[in-house]
């Protein structure tokens, strides 16, 4: 303990001392920042998972914009964070909103992008009927394919137009287990997050010819309060059928910290691997690694 050592036995943290060649200490070195000076948007940003990967982006020195349709959330993110972060406005399933985020990066950061985080994405309704092929409905389909799958798809697009001229760039998408294992959503949420992973390795097919990664990440599932809504609704049919003309996916509200701990159990509960709990941070490390040059 630090009480307890000896003048000559400095107490060091392995991450952030080293020793010289004559076994004294070394000066301290700051840990590195893995996206230092790079420019980076992040889709569906201002809560949940995007927030994670934007708060780590940011302390690893990326300027990052959250490009998200919660204005409040968004704005008040990146003020918390400082003027290296930045709020735009974008429904990423309109291809217009998707060119003008692309586009407000660029300027404001002088025409340069290297990151994009396909991360907005929708659940779709949770209830018991909802979750039956045989209640399918194609208007929720659609709705949920055009946020998670379209939406990706646009961020793909418009990343590789701002990436290939400069030959260098990742676009990270966030799929999902049920991309990977089946039963585990509702149809219309596991195709979608099927065809992010099919677009990832066309695009990276493509894109690698002009220097761009393009991967995703496909994580189990993780207590934010998207995850939670989801969980009230399919503990609730008759309210959740009675708002069905309500956008479900936006009207979260925050979850109380008893909501969050039965989520984890859960999710600790379905787990192959025992003992950690998936917490979003969890996601955006393995986003930044992939962000990072250390994918390259």
């Amino acid at each position: 303990r630090p009480e307890i050592a000896h003048a000559h036995q400095p107490v060091m943290s392995p991450s952030h001392h080293g020793w010289d060649g004559n076994g004294a200490a070394a000066v301290p070195t700051p840990m590195p920042k893995r996206l230092d000076g790079k420019v980076a948007i992040v889709t569906g940003g201002a809560r949940g998972i995007g927030e994670a990967i934007v708060r780590l982006f940011a302390k690893h020195g990326a300027r990052v914009v959250i490009a998200d349709i919660d204005d409040a959330a968004g704005e008040a993110l990146a003020s918390a964070l400082g003027p290296q972060v930045s709020f735009v406005r974008c429904d990423v399933s309109v291809e217009d909103d998707v060119r003008r985020a692309v586009d407000w990066a660029l300027s404001r950061h002088g025409g340069r992008l290297d990151v994009y985080c396909n991360n907005a994405g929708v659940l779709g309704r949770q209830t018991r009927a909802a979750r039956s092929i045989l209640s399918f409905d194609a208007a929720e389909f659609d709705r949920v394919l055009r946020v998670n799958a379209l939406g990706a798809a646009l961020g793909m697009k418009h990343a590789a137009r701002a990436m290939a001229p400069r030959r260098a760039g990742s676009i990270v998408s966030v799929a999902s287990v049920a991309a990977v294992l089946g039963g585990l959503g509702p149809h219309a949420y596991t195709a979608s997050k099927h065809a992010i992973v099919g677009l990832t390795k066309n695009a990276a097919c493509e894109l690698g010819a002009h220097g761009v990664r393009v991967n995703c990440v496909s994580p189990f599932g993780v207590a934010t309060p998207m995850l939670i809504n989801a969980w009230r609704q399919g503990h609730d049919d008759a309210t959740a059928d009675a708002d069905r003309d309500r956008d479900l996916d936006l009207d979260v509200t925050v979850p109380s910290d008893q909501e969050v701990e039965k989520m984890e159990e859960v999710v600790r509960g379905l787990a192959t691997l025992k003992g950690p709990t998936l917490r979003p941070r969890d996601i955006a490390e393995a986003v930044l690694f992939l962000a990072s040059d250390e994918a390259r």
